[in-house]
């Protein structure tokens, strides 16, 4: 499936982060925090705390924070620097988390995002997943550090391809958020896949032995009472993807061990589609016709359904904007 980056500069900008990080572009091998267990290389920037980040001083709580940003930072290198040490579970690949977090110009300190307001729920937070695959730079901020954390991370525009501005980031982790769907159960369809789940929560999908259905098909099998997922929404998921025609699973979040994120729009059609609408803590069955799932790739005519946990939903900028 195709992922697009959320809360990100560009792709090509966070990839530019991640490899100046493991080539040591920091400047230094301690971890950000003093506490903070486990092998810096793992971490997606091993950076230091140094001048720049240590000058940005943040008041207030998250996610109501104001952040000052000083004239005449150098942004010689990526920094980061923890302000207040959480008490949680240090944060790795795979976390995932409530938080909120600023993007600023370095500049200007213009706020340039603010998750408070792409935030789908009342409390102003968003679901944070660490992911070095495609790294948001909040999930640059967070990782590595315990929960409950609040750091700084100044970004020079040099590391990430861009010779004209740098950058500021806030991040404040809050609390860990399910991995598996938490909504009440239904009653399945006659007719559709089975859907049984290990203890864990890994679905296993079983086709039944007749024809494919040729419109798309959308089952709630337990029903969230969570955000509601808006078009355009990153939406945070676990998900399991079996063909019909062949029976075999083919893609599986699962399978690799930790959730992913998508935006709605940047899913096969059919997928997307049994997102919008739904709910948090919601698991969804789709079964798509080959005409919105894969039409050039190695499941082309092929019928896809998949069963999918909706863990948490952030709105796109555009929407929170009003564009």
């Amino acid at each position: 499936m195709r992922l697009r980056p959320f809360a990100a500069l560009s792709a090509v900008a966070l990839s530019a982060i991640l490899l100046a990080g493991c080539s040591g572009s920091g400047g230094g091998d301690a971890t950000p925090s003093a506490s903070a267990s486990g092998d810096p290389s793992a971490c997606i920037v091993d950076a230091p705390s140094g001048s720049d980040s240590e000058a940005v001083t943040v008041d207030g709580s998250a996610p109501d924070f104001t952040v000052s940003v000083p004239d005449g930072l150098a942004f010689s290198e990526v920094q980061r620097t923890v302000l207040s040490e959480g008490d949680g579970e240090v944060l790795g690949a795979g976390s995932l988390v409530s938080a909120s977090y600023q993007v600023l110009d370095g500049a200007t300190g213009e706020v340039l995002l603010d998750s408070a307001d792409t935030s789908a729920t009342d409390d102003g937070l968003v679901p944070l997943l660490i992911d070095a695959s495609q790294p948001s730079m909040g999930a640059v901020a967070a990782d590595c550090n315990p929960l409950g954390s609040t750091v700084v991370l100044t970004v020079p525009g040099s590391a990430i391809g861009d010779e004209t501005n740098n950058y500021v980031i806030v991040a404040h982790t809050d609390a860990d958020l399910p991995r598996t769907a938490t909504g009440t159960p239904q009653e399945p369809q006659a007719g559709l896949p089975t859907v049984t789940l290990a203890e864990d929560g890994t679905p296993t999908i079983t086709i039944p032995d007749t024809a494919a259905p040729t419109d798309l098909q959308i089952e709630v099998l337990k029903q969230g009472d969570g955000a509601e997922v808006a078009d355009g929404d990153q939406v945070t998921l676990q998900y399991a993807g079996v063909s019909w025609d062949t029976k075999e699973e083919f893609d599986s979040s699962w399978s690799r061990g930790a959730p992913s994120a998508f935006t709605t729009t940047g899913v096969y059609e059919g997928f997307g589609d049994a997102l919008v609408g739904q709910k948090v803590g919601s698991q969804v069955l789709v079964v798509m016709p080959p005409s919105m799932g894969d039409l050039s790739g190695s499941l082309k005519d092929q019928t896809l359904t998949f069963v999918i946990d909706i863990l948490g939903t952030q709105h796109g900028v555009a929407a929170a904007s009003g564009q």
